[in-house]
């Protein structure tokens, strides 16, 4: 029994060493869209592992969207997908541009940072973390439209404290030049009230839509933005379809 519970016990801490050394490997670069990896028995050899082993960490990188397989011709590192693209939820410009009105952003605030004890916001970056904090509003033909509050994490994404986000948009920056595995969107109702009433131009207590998007690169979290947009000036729109199991599945636009 104490043979067979040493082994158990090291055994997610091997997972963990091969699915860090890989993701590290495609998060930095060295293993660039297209690259092929290794093969199991070649990632096998080099970890001194069972091949059990590399395929859950292969299974589970294909689901994080690091990584595909092709039938015959093995792993291999996957494009780089655009946020809108795999989430169906339209940038900021291509909503204005599509109410066929013009499209402009002015910078509010930029301030580097750390990561307080309390935030105005559920941050995902963990207590400390050097951040870029960041605040603009977006104007659809001279009106308000949406108002962005966002945290970067410089930890995550160094080269974004050298850009000032007055000539670009910061979403449309962040999917330019950072690459992300996972993105998560809470969605709910607020009333417009102080600095946020002020500066979309609405009437205190006014209905407003609030979308909060956290992203990760791998597990480290890239980004926390807060989007406000006036009720009546913004929809979300869902299409669902059976599953396979006979469930439902939801993409958003």
């Amino acid at each position: 029994m104490g043979d067979v519970q040493g082994r158990d016990e090291k055994a997610p801490s091997l997972h963990r060493r091969i699915l860090t050394d890989l993701e590290a490997r495609i998060v930095s670069g060295e293993w660039p869209p297209g690259h092929r990896i290794p093969y199991e028995h070649e990632l096998t050899a080099q970890f001194g592992c069972s091949r059990m082993t590399v395929n859950k960490v292969l299974t589970q990188m294909v689901s994080a969207g690091l990584i595909e397989r092709r039938r015959k011709a093995g792993s291999f590192v996957s494009q780089p997908r655009s946020e809108a693209a795999v989430l169906e939820i339209h940038g900021i410009e291509a909503e204005v541009e599509a109410l066929g009105l013009p499209w402009r952003c002015e910078r509010l605030h930029r301030q580097e940072r750390q990561v307080m004890a309390r935030e105005p916001w559920p941050s995902p970056l963990p207590l400390g973390t050097p951040v870029l904090d960041l605040a603009c509003c977006h104007y659809a033909g001279g009106r308000p439209f949406c108002l962005e509050e966002r945290l970067i994490s410089l930890a995550a994404v160094p080269q974004a404290a050298a850009e000032s986000f007055e000539a670009v948009s910061p979403g449309a920056w962040l999917v330019r030049h950072v690459p992300w595995t996972v993105a998560e969107h809470h969605i709910r109702a607020v009333g417009a009230r102080g600095k946020t009433a002020t500066l979309l131009g609405l009437p205190p207590g006014t209905a407003c839509l609030v979308v909060e998007r956290r992203t990760w690169k791998a597990e480290e979290p890239v980004t926390f933005v807060r989007f406000t947009y006036p009720g009546e000036a913004h929809e979300l729109v869902a299409r669902f379809a059976p599953s396979q199991s006979g469930g439902n599945q939801e993409t958003a636009a």
